[in-house]
């Protein structure tokens, strides 16, 4: 029997980033119904995306591919209809995600392309930002939902437009943590302590936020999945097939592609993207890194991540030791 709609909040897909959602929204005040392929331990926890539908009118969905967005909806579709709003955070191809927009369209509901940048402490603290494609009227009618796990929304055009710069902006992140990756390798067969990049980059024009989140972690071998590299992996090859479609080639990256599968191949694909690492041997746990260099601006991140605990930042010597 199906439940009453009420204006309540939907939440589909429970990993790292859809569970903190939802549970925003919960402290906001809202009654989350949610639904995840596997199981979860969660209240409201319904036995399928039309259930879900059933009993809420805003639905975000954060599952972890293409595939898995089009089998969402898809199954979703028969609870649809003209009060529904369906919102994709989900990383896809845009493609996908425009074809997404028309099976829910089909049904009369309306639908939004809502990729989001900001990992899993960004998610915890209610500091997403989100990209927007589609109408106006309908990010505005859902925008209250959205802010309660958002510090900003940015609209970017019409539907496929937003995925198409969550795609590009994530390029943007891996092929700098390629960089970086390569950098330290050069420092560190040069003799020069790691830790060292960071008191120089301070007052170099390439300094960032991002350069004071993962270069420490790097170091000192912290890859607890903010980001994880199977899903940035996926990212890149969506930007890949996106450049072949149009005509161009993106060599560097194509080049963190190929680190990246090497990194897959070694088992590393639920590790932080930024594991990649580890293929020049220098991140080492026990590497202590001085407490003025990296904390001011890692603090500052956009993604809202924070910078590595004091406890983990132990002596940067001895530096060459362990070969992951």
């Amino acid at each position: 029997m199906a439940r009453p709609a009420k204006s309540n909040a939907g939440v589909i897909g429970l990993g790292l980033i859809g569970s903190r959602v939802a549970a925003n929204l919960r402290k906001g005040g809202y009654q989350v119904w949610v639904w995840n392929r596997s199981p979860r331990p969660e209240p409201n926890f319904l036995s399928s995306p039309a259930e879900v539908a059933e009993s809420a009118k805003i639905i975000q969905i954060f599952v972890s591919d293409g595939p898995a967005l089009i089998q969402t909806v898809q199954a979703m579709a028969p609870a649809l209809g003209p009060g529904h709003v369906v919102l994709n955070h989900a990383t896809t191809s845009p493609k996908e995600t425009l074809e997404a927009a028309r099976i829910v369209q089909e049904r009369n509901a309306a639908f939004l392309d809502a990729p989001f940048t900001g990992s899993r402490d960004a998610a915890a603290a209610g500091q997403i930002v989100y990209y927007i494609g589609g109408d106006a009227a309908v990010l505005e009618r859902v925008r209250p939902q959205l802010e309660v796990a958002a510090k900003a929304i940015l609209p970017m055009g019409e539907i496929g437009q937003a995925t198409a710069m969550k795609i590009a902006t994530n390029l943007i992140v891996a092929v700098s943590v390629g960089a970086y990756a390569e950098a330290m390798c050069l420092l560190e067969k040069s003799g020069i302590p790691l830790y060292k990049i960071g008191e120089a980059l301070e007052h170099h024009a390439v300094h960032s936020p991002l350069v004071d989140l993962k270069v420490p972690a790097m170091i000192a071998a912290d890859f607890d999945p903010r980001f994880s590299l199977k899903h940035m992996f996926k990212d890149i090859q969506i930007a890949l097939a996106m450049a072949e479609e149009h005509g161009v080639e993106l060599p560097e990256t194509a080049a963190y592609a190929g680190s990246a599968m090497a990194g897959l191949q070694s088992g590393w694909g639920d590790s932080d993207f930024s594991s990649i690492a580890r293929h020049y041997g220098y991140p080492n746990e026990e590497n202590e890194i001085p407490e003025t260099v990296f904390a001011p601006a890692a603090a500052a991140s956009p993604n809202g991540d924070t910078p590595l605990p004091a406890k983990e930042k132990k002596k940067i010597f001895p530096l060459f030791g362990r070969k992951d």
